[in-house]
């Protein structure tokens, strides 16, 4: 009997003892990225201990621990930083710590889908694909797309068009010649050549795929010179809510902006509304005769964007979106308004563990009007509206991908400038397959052949992919051939466009698609530095030559047979083919993070333009564009983290025959961001740092008065709330 007492004795100390250690100990918490999605098997380790524990399928993990106080454990994933975190205990039970990691670009660990049109992690991706994280978006303090872009590549350049639309110039291609793309879709409307860039909000951005080079094997028409495919977050918090404001003196601005998502059961939702509002700017002397641009219109933009995914079955998914974005130009004795609608509607099937399909409809509707005293005019009315059916297979078997594909498109454009306020309709009809083969653990070889057919013009185009990559010890080559081409557009056959009577521009029915052969060869090499202390880390070194072949570019020239109508102008152009355009190029590409939390980043393009010239007095070619970053990213304490960043890009003499073009000249930029309690992030910047101003405003100049101010103030309410 006294044998069973004392055993019944200890067994209760032993639980006792354990209550006491499991209320205080064991380290509970949760590992995400910065989007809220988990991260699995993600190593966690207390800082100079041995061993660690890994997460589970939902990012969750549990140490064992039996003292009270803060302790230091370092987190380690695939594809992100390492972070160190400092965490406190107490003597309540379970006291979970969510804790997340911020991408990391050298690592090349990333999944992107843009390459091959199926997820592939970015290092064993064929095709050269840059990658900007919202990681990358927040360290920029980036306000909207141009600046992004600009910041993150050299050789792509954005600047004024007629009217003060904005213009790209991508390695020497203008902007009808780089689709964007919003979650795989396309956009309707275009302004000079180019889509409403102001459309493309950045809020809720999970990151940003580019394609340099042709593309339109996979991606159909306008996939000439690349592809920016924005890619929108999916958290799986239960809610998330954020609020933001930012203010920047150059131009009054003042940026507000909102979103919110919710996790429910088979319920996924992510909504962004954003709206801006801008004065106008004074560049230079109204008497200036020689700028082109002698201010910068003010106005305000309006944006809402939903997304909304239901699970159907672990099979079955409905995403469903919807937006909504207006924006209004400011004139002296006029307004500009622009207006977008958009809706799509998509079903992902998991027809088997092997096979996937996904069937989608989307439609855009892009409308362009003039308002003088309130009162909407004529001139200039314009209306876009396109409707878009896809199918997309794909099938895995062993470690190769078969994937196919087919696109109706129907393309409607009404405008004043048509008889009678007519209009014009062109259906487009596509197929396209691809065949990703794994032979050896060391070589991939991606081939793809798409054929498209157009109703307005009559026209076929086939073209084709071939791409190989080989890697071995931290070294990879990719070598690749792409064609691209470019369908004459509705506007180019049909409008008649009288640039405020400075001349008239005339459509042409009888254009030929714009076609391309697109050669480039890129060597990368990723590493890690070892055992130097402060600087230990990751860092990726990229270097790719490209050629391209561009034969029947779509410009402008002399229409000799015009002959002005009453109140016309003197002056007339009309849209044609020109042969012979070449253009070649070298980037270069070397960034490096350390454990520490130090950043180096140095990206440098070559650009040759042979043959035509692809310039225009609005989009210039400049041989050698040069961005860089340095950057300190590092959690000081529990409740503060800090990141500072001085960037900059360089911009030499464009290559060109025109008179009025700009100088060679450099821009550097100051940010540092606060984080405090993982829930609120407070931004300075100084732009233009050494106070650069162009000597004359031309059309490709920096639209810059000299040294700038910003800041701004990001609230996550979701994390404040938790905090309590």
């Amino acid at each position: 009997m006294k044998q069973k007492i004392f055993a019944l004795f200890l067994i209760l100390c032993g639980l006792c003892l354990n209550l006491k250690a499991e209320t205080q100990g064991d380290i509970v918490g949760r590992v995400l990225d910065d989007s809220g999605a988990p991260l699995v098997r993600a190593t966690v380790q207390m800082v100079n201990a041995k061993g660690g524990v890994t997460t589970d399928e939902d990012g969750y993990f549990r140490i064992p621990y039996n003292k009270v106080g803060a302790v230091k454990v370092k987190v380690s994933y695939v594809g992100f930083q390492t972070q160190t975190f400092i965490l406190k205990t107490d003597d309540k039970k379970g006291d979970q710590h969510v804790l997340r990691l911020q991408p990391d670009a050298t690592a090349l660990g990333q999944v992107v889908v843009t390459a091959t049109r199926t997820p592939k992690a970015l290092k064993d991706a064929p095709v050269v694909t840059r990658l900007i994280t919202a990681n990358d978006i927040k360290i920029a303090d980036a306000t909207n797309i141009q600046d992004l872009l600009t910041e993150q590549m050299p050789g792509l350049e954005f600047g004024y068009a007629m009217n003060q639309e904005t213009s790209l110039n991508m390695n020497g291609f203008g902007g009808n010649a780089v689709l964007f793309l919003v979650d795989g879709e396309r956009l309707a409307g275009e302004t000079m050549d180019n889509v409403d860039y102001s459309r493309l909000n950045l809020d809720n951005v999970g990151r940003i795929e580019i394609v340099k080079g042709a593309a339109s094997a996979l991606y159909g028409a306008n996939a000439v010179a690349g592809v920016v495919n924005i890619i929108s977050r999916e958290n799986s918090e239960p809610w998330t809510a954020n609020i933001n404001t930012r203010y920047n003196n150059f131009n009054k601005e003042w940026r507000h902006g909102g979103s919110f998502s919710f996790n429910a059961g088979k319920w996924n939702s992510q909504t962004s509304i954003q709206r801006t509002t801008s004065d106008e700017v004074q560049l230079t002397s109204p008497f200036d005769t020689e700028s082109n641009i002698l201010h910068i219109y003010g106005g305000e933009t309006f944006n809402v964007k939903e997304r909304l995914t239901y699970k159907l079955s672990n099979k079955v998914k409905l995403i469903g979106r919807g937006g909504y974005f207006a924006r209004i130009s400011n004139r002296s004795n006029y307004d500009d308004h622009y207006k977008d609608y958009s809706a799509g509607l998509k079903t992902v099937m998991n027809l088997s563990e092997n096979d996937n399909l996904e069937i989608s409809y989307g439609f855009d509707q892009y409308d362009k009007a003039r308002y003088v005293n309130n009162e909407r005019t004529h001139d200039h009315d314009y209306t876009n509206r396109q409707n878009i059916a896809r199918a997309l297979y794909s099938h895995i078997f062993g470690k190769n991908t078969l994937t196919a594909g087919a696109d109706f498109l129907n393309d409607y454009l009404t405008t004043y400038q048509f008889a009678n306020n007519g209009s014009k309709t062109q259906n487009s009809y596509d197929a396209f397959a691809q065949f990703d083969y794994n032979p050896l653990q060391w070589l991939n070889i991606v081939a793809s052949l798409r054929h498209d057919y157009f109703s307005a013009s009559s026209q076929h185009a086939t073209t084709g992919r071939l791409a190989l990559m080989t890697k071995w010890k931290g070294f990879s080559i990719r070598a690749n051939y792409a064609g691209g081409f470019r369908a004459p557009t509705l506007k180019e056959m049909y409008m008649n466009f009288d640039m405020a009577g400075m001349q008239m521009i005339y459509g042409n029915p009888d254009l030929k698609p714009e076609k391309s052969n697109n050669f480039n060869l890129a060597l990368e090499h990723t590493g890690r530095v070892k055992n130097a202390g402060f600087f230990t880390g990751q860092y990726s070194l990229t270097l790719m030559g490209y050629y391209n072949k561009y034969d029947k570019r779509i410009t402008t020239g002399d229409y000799e047979d015009y002959q002005p109508g009453a109140g016309q102008p003197d002056v007339a152009s009309r849209y044609c083919n020109e042969d012979g355009v070449e253009v070649s190029g070298i980037d270069f590409s070397a960034q490096y993070r350390s454990d520490m939390g130090l950043g180096v980043k140095l990206d440098y393009s070559y650009l040759h333009v042979g043959g035509r010239s692809v310039d225009s007095q609005f989009s210039q070619p400049r041989p050698h564009t040069a961005t860089w970053r340095l950057d300190y990213d590092r959690q000081l304490c529990s409740f503060y983290r800090i990141n500072a960043a001085l960037s900059g890009r360089y911009l030499s003499s464009p290559d060109t025959n025109i008179e009025k073009h700009d100088r060679a000249y450099q821009l550097w930029k100051f940010t540092l961001q606060q984080r405090f309690l993982d829930a609120i992030n407070l931004n300075f910047t100084v732009d233009n740092l050494f106070d650069y101003t162009p000597e004359k405003y031309y059309w490709s100049s920096a639209m810059t008065t000299g040294r700038t101010f910003s800041v701004g103030l990001s609230v996550d309410i979701d994390r404040v709330v938790n905090l309590f």
